[in-house]
Parts: structure tokens; C-alpha cells; sequence
């Protein structure tokens, strides 16, 4: 775990680039005055968490790249952006009630356009984000029924029927432990903790666009915040 933790910090702290080699195992033994097997146990932590890939034969290179994921636009947008490849799973589009969001916007009727999806890397595997969509239910959601999201977008969804998000607030937490059919959903052990987020946006005239909660990979996201006078 020393090793990987060392390793790690220089990664994220930019040391290294996407697509640069590590040293070798016999450098990295040298380095911390371990024996092999302890490195490649290191290198196998990184693995797990996405930060490298290891090539028989070749050695370890950096998969990590760094980029700050800006959430503005939604989780499908800016994780597209990114140079990870990201597939988006629709697990749910549906009307239904929903008592979590509507006790904590406190809004009535409780009805809801429910949209939940998962994120996983590589073309599948384990996922590293869920969210669950909850916006107020609309007439012009009927087609959203029927045909879906436009462009995969929820953004785009509100925009094709004139909501344009103005302003919102978001709270960040960490959840020591996942639920047991979240742990299922996204194929993870229910003791991995997950950063929580909670985010709810509004029109310019402060009316409830959307309600979200995404459970995210700690490994792979952060929060940033910018502070001006």
C-alpha cells in the first residue's frame, strides 16, 4: 500500500502524464527497498483503480489524465469530454412518485420523471457513477416516454422543451457504504464507500428543473471548488 499510495500521489499531483511508462519493477524495488512481488502488489492497487495499465513484457503506463470533469452540462457530457471511454446504461425512464425528492424539495404533487443510469468504463465492467433523475413532472415529458432522451442528454431533454437552468445548489458527501441493490446495479462490494453528490437546479424564476443524486467512484472523481469576492 506504500507503494501504491507514493505512486499514486505523483500521478495525481501530475508527475506523470496519460500514456508515460512508469519505472520498471526493478527500478520501483530499488526505489522503495521492497522485494517484487510487493511492487507488482502495488502496481495491482493502481490497476484497480484505473490509474494504470500494465503490458507483459513492456511495463506499466499512466491511464490517468488529470482533467478536472466539469458537471455543468451533466455527468454524460462532461465524462464524453474526458479520455476515458464511457458507456452510458439508461436503467430506468419512467413516471412515477417519488417521496426522497418530494420531501426534499418540498414540492407537491409527488410526481416525477424518473431517469436513472449508470456509468462504467471500458465498454462495461464495473461502474463508476450512478445518478437518479428526478424532475417534476411535466406534460411535455409524455414524449420523453415515448421516445427517450434527446441525444442521450437530459440537458438537451430540458432545453428541447424550453427549461434553461439558471442557477442550483449541490451537496457533497461520503458514503462509507454502498446499498445493497446499488452495490448490485453497479457490480461492487456493498463496503466500498462512494462520494455522494445531491445537486437541484432551477430556472431563472426558481422553479425545480431537477433533483439528482449520483453515488461516484472516489478514485475517479473529486469535487472543485472556485471562490471569487
Amino acid at each position: 500500500m506504500r507503494v501504491a499510495r507514493t505512486l499514486e500521489r505523483e500521478i495525481r499531483a501530475g508527475k506523470f502524464s496519460r500514456g508515460d511508462r512508469l519505472a520498471s519493477e526493478n527500478a520501483l524495488v530499488r526505489r522503495f527497498s521492497v522485494s517484487r512481488n510487493t511492487v507488482r502488489k502495488g502496481l495491482e492497487e493502481l490497476t484497480r483503480q484505473g490509474l494504470i495499465t500494465t503490458r507483459g513484457g513492456i511495463g506499466s503506463f499512466v491511464t490517468y489524465g488529470g482533467a478536472s470533469i466539469d458537471d455543468a452540462l451533466g455527468w454524460t457530457m462532461a465524462l464524453s469530454r474526458s479520455a476515458d471511454v464511457v458507456e452510458t446504461r439508461v436503467l430506468r425512464i419512467q413516471r412515477a412518485a417519488c417521496p426522497m425528492a418530494s420531501a426534499f424539495l418540498d414540492v407537491t404533487p409527488d410526481d416525477f420523471l424518473h431517469v436513472d443510469r449508470i456509468r462504467l468504463l471500458e465498454g462495461g465492467g464495473v461502474g463508476i457513477s450512478l445518478e437518479r433523475s428526478r424532475s417534476p413532472w411535466r406534460a411535455a415529458f409524455d414524449d420523453v416516454l415515448a421516445n427517450g432522451l434527446v441525444d442521450g442528454s437530459l440537458n438537451e431533454t430540458f432545453a428541447s422543451i424550453g427549461l434553461a437552468i439558471d442557477h442550483g445548489e449541490e451537496w457533497a458527501e461520503v458514503m462509507p457504504a454502498l446499498p445493497e441493490e446499488d452495490a448490485r446495479a453497479m457490480g461492487r462490494a456493498a463496503t466500498e464507500p462512494m462520494l455522494r453528490l445531491r445537486r437541484v437546479t432551477r430556472t431563472a424564476a426558481g422553479e425545480v428543473i431537477e433533483f439528482v443524486e449520483s453515488l461516484l467512484d472516489p478514485r475517479r472523481f473529486g469535487l472543485h471548488l472556485e471562490f471569487r469576492r
